[in-house]
C-alpha cells in the first residue's frame, strides 16, 4: 500500500496535498479533543490517586533522611514516641490532690516530652550497639499501627484519668470535672511536648555544628569533645543564671518587693498601743512590710472578742518587726523584745512566738483562735526575715527563716525568765508551712522545744523540717507515715481531723507541755521531697490516707513532677484537704493550752465564726 500523500487538483495559490484517509475534496480536520470528564470520572480519578497515596504511605509513612549528614531530622523516633506515649498516661494518673485541666495539660506535656528523650536515648543506643536492625518493612508496619491507634488509645487514656480524677474530687469534696476538660489537656499536652522538643532539637542542632566547625581547626574527637563541654556550658549558664536567676526569681523578687512596699485594701494603721505599727510603736507603720500592716492593721478588738465570749475582754498585743526595721537578725530579735516590753506583753496570759512563710505571713485564723479563746489576754509575736514568696524563698534563703527564728525565740526566751516563775505568761511557739522549718530551727530537737516551751502547733510541716522528719521516722510501728503514734502519744500527736484524731491512741495519756503536728495526708506540702525521684515514699504504703484515692500509684520522675504541682495547687480542695486547715488550730489550741471554762460547744462555734471571717481564697498564701 501506497502511504505517500496523493496531488489534488490544482488550485489557486498552487497544488495542494492531501494526507492519506482525507475524504476527496475536503480540508485538512483538526483533531478533536476528548470530551471533559463527569462528575463520576473525577471522583474515580480522586479515589485512584487516594488509593495510591495510601499505598505509598502504607509502603513508606515517614519520612527518612537522605543521607546521615543531614542534620535535622524531620521525622520523630518510633521508640521515642511510644515512650513519651507512656510517659503522658503515666501523668494522667491521679496524684495527692486534684488538677485543674490547664495544670494537667502542663504537666502532660513535660511529662511525655522526658519520656520521649528517655525513648530516644535507648534507640540511639540500640542502632549503636545492637548488630540486628529491623528492615523498612517492619519499621513501616509499626508505625501504621502506631498512627492508628495513638488516636483511640489518647481517648482511652483521658476517659480513665477523668474517671480516676473524679473519685480523688469525691474524696476531697469537689465537683466532678467536665467532659471538655479532656480535649484541652491533649491540646496543651501536645503544644508543650512540641515547644520542648523544639528547643531540645535547636540545642542538638547547635551543637552538631559547632562540632563541625571545631572539627576544622581540631583533629575530630577533640571537636566532639570541646563542642559537648561548651555546649553544656552555654545551656547550664543560660538556664541558670539568665532563665532562672534573672528571669525567674528577678521577676518573683521584684514583684514581691513592690507588693511588700503596698498595702492590702481594707487596712488600716492601728492605734491601739498594743499594735506595732501605731503612734505609739517603736516600729515604723511604713516599716512593717505589707505582711506586717496586715497582720497589725486587721488585730482584734475588746469589743469583737466580748461580742463572741459574752464575758469582759482586752485588746491583744501584737508584735511584728518588718525586714526594713533591722539591719541583721539580732538586732531584730531586740527590737522585738523592747517593743514587747513596751506593750506589757509579759504580763499577759499566753505569749507565742511564731515564724513567717517566705512574704512575712501569719495565718490570722490560727492567731485569732488563741486570741478568742484567752479573751484578747494574748501576746503574739513574729520576725519577718524575706519578703520573697515561700517557695522563692526555699531556693535562695531557706537557711535564714531559721536563722532569724531561732534568734527571736532565744531573745524573747531569755526576757521571759526574768519574769518571776510563779507569774510568767504561757510561753507557746506556732507556724505553718515553711515557717514550721523556722520554728523547728529554733531548738536542738523536741526534747529542747519540750524543755523551754510550755506547748507548739506546727501545721502543714514540710518534709524538710527536721523534728518532725525525726519524729516520723521513729514512729511507733504499725502507725502510718500520715498518722504516725509517736511514743504513745505523750507528748506529741498528729491530726488531721482533731477532734477525732488528738484522742489517738485511745487511752494513752497525754502529758504536758503538748505538741501537735496538723498534717492532711493529702498536703503535698508535707510530702513534696527530690527523693520521689527515684525512690517510692512511704505514704503510698497500705493503709493510704482517708482522702487519698487508692488509683494513685509511684512512678520515677513522673511522681516528682506531679507532686511539684500539686504543690501549686494545692489550695484548690477545701479543709482539711490539700494544704487547707480551716479552722482545725482552734481544736489544737484547746489541747494545747485550754482556758478555764472552755468547752468543745465554744471550739466549734469558734470554727464557724473564723470559717466565715476567714473564707478560703485561691493561690499560695506565703
Amino acid at each position: 500500500m501506497n502511504d505517500r500523500p496523493t496531488p489534488e487538483p490544482d488550485r489557486p495559490g498552487g497544488p495542494q496535498v492531501r494526507e492519506a484517509g482525507t475524504p476527496p475534496g475536503g480540508v485538512l480536520v483538526a483533531p478533536q479533543e476528548p470530551p471533559a470528564p463527569g462528575p463520576r470520572e473525577r471522583l474515580r480519578a480522586a479515589g485512584r490517586r487516594v488509593a495510591a497515596r495510601t499505598a505509598a504511605i502504607a509502603r513508606h509513612p515517614y519520612w527518612e533522611r537522605p543521607d546521615a549528614d543531614w542534620l535535622i531530622r524531620r521525622w520523630p523516633d518510633l521508640t521515642a514516641c511510644l515512650t513519651a506515649t507512656f510517659f503522658f498516661w503515666l501523668s494522667l494518673t491521679p496524684s495527692l490532690v486534684p488538677r485543674p485541666w490547664y495544670y494537667q495539660g502542663l504537666i502532660g506535656g513535660i511529662t511525655a516530652a522526658i519520656g520521649y528523650g528517655l525513648g530516644g536515648l535507648a534507640s540511639w543506643l540500640f542502632r549503636l550497639l545492637s548488630p540486628w536492625q529491623p528492615d523498612e518493612r517492619a519499621r513501616a508496619r509499626c508505625w501504621l499501627a502506631y498512627l492508628v491507634l495513638l488516636p483511640l488509645v489518647v481517648a482511652f487514656l483521658l476517659g480513665r484519668s477523668a474517671d480516676m480524677q473524679r473519685e480523688l474530687r469525691r474524696l476531697q469534696e469537689l465537683p466532678p470535672t467536665l467532659t471538655w476538660h479532656s480535649l484541652m489537656i491533649a491540646l496543651i499536652s501536645l503544644v508543650v511536648l512540641a515547644l520542648l522538643l523544639t528547643v531540645a532539637r535547636s540545642i542538638r542542632l547547635g551543637t552538631r555544628l559547632l562540632t563541625r566547625l571545631l572539627g576544622r581547626f581540631v583533629p575530630w574527637p577533640v571537636a566532639v569533645a570541646l563542642g559537648l563541654a561548651l555546649s553544656t556550658t552555654v545551656v547550664f549558664v543560660g538556664t541558670r543564671d539568665i532563665v532562672w536567676d534573672r528571669g525567674v526569681l528577678g521577676v518573683a523578687s521584684r514583684l514581691a518587693a513592690a507588693k511588700d512596699r503596698s498595702t492590702d485594701p481594707g487596712v488600716m494603721r492601728p492605734f491601739s498601743p498594743s499594735l506595732s505599727g501605731s503612734p505609739d510603736s517603736l516600729i515604723d507603720w511604713d516599716d512593717l512590710g505589707n505582711k506586717g500592716r496586715t497582720f497589725t492593721g486587721t488585730a482584734l478588738t475588746a469589743d469583737e472578742i466580748s461580742d463572741f465570749t459574752g464575758t469582759d475582754a482586752v485588746d491583744p498585743v501584737r508584735v511584728y518587726v518588718g525586714r526594713k526595721a533591722y539591719e541583721d537578725f539580732a538586732d531584730g530579735a531586740q527590737l522585738a523584745v523592747r517593743e514587747l516590753e513596751r506593750t506589757g506583753a509579759f504580763d499577759r496570759d499566753v505569749l507565742a512566738v511564731t515564724g513567717t512563710t517566705g512574704t512575712g505571713w501569719v495565718n490570722p485564723t490560727t492567731v485569732e483562735a488563741l486570741e478568742y479563746m484567752h479573751g484578747g489576754n494574748t501576746a503574739v509575736v513574729t520576725l519577718q526575715y524575706s519578703y520573697l514568696p515561700s517557695w522563692a524563698s526555699f531556693v535562695v534563703d531557706r537557711d535564714e527563716a531559721g536563722t532569724a527564728t531561732r534568734a527571736l525565740f532565744d531573745a524573747v526566751y531569755a526576757r521571759w525568765q526574768q519574769e518571776p516563775a510563779d507569774d510568767r505568761p504561757e510561753l507557746l511557739v506556732f507556724g505553718e508551712s515553711l515557717a514550721v522549718s523556722a520554728v523547728e530551727a529554733a531548738f536542738d530537737g523536741l526534747d529542747d522545744m519540750l524543755e523551754r516551751t510550755d506547748g507548739a502547733l506546727l501545721i502543714g510541716p514540710p518534709d524538710f523540717s527536721t523534728i518532725h522528719s525525726e519524729l516520723v521516722e521513729r514512729r511507733d510501728p504499725g502507725s502510718p507515715v500520715w498518722r504516725p503514734q509517736y511514743d504513745d502519744g505523750r507528748h506529741v500527736r498528729f491530726a488531721q481531723f482533731p477532734a477525732r484524731d488528738l484522742r489517738l491512741p485511745q487511752g494513752a495519756p497525754w502529758l504536758e507541755p503538748r505538741v501537735v503536728y496538723l498534717q492532711n495526708a493529702s498536703d503535698p506540702v508535707v510530702w513534696w521531697s527530690p527523693d520521689l525521684l527515684f525512690q517510692r515514699p512511704d505514704w503510698l504504703d497500705e493503709p493510704l490516707g482517708p482522702d487519698v484515692t487508692s488509683a494513685i500509684d509511684w512512678f520515677p520522675f513522673v511522681s516528682f513532677w506531679q507532686t511539684t504541682v500539686d504543690m501549686a495547687v494545692s489550695y484548690g480542695a477545701p479543709a482539711p484537704h490539700g494544704h487547707r486547715y480551716g479552722a482545725n488550730p482552734v481544736f489544737a489550741w484547746a489541747a494545747i493550752s485550754l482556758p478555764d471554762g472552755w468547752t468543745e460547744t465554744d471550739s466549734e462555734r469558734l470554727g464557724w465564726l473564723l470559717e466565715i471571717r476567714h473564707p478560703p481564697k485561691h493561690g499560695w498564701a506565703g
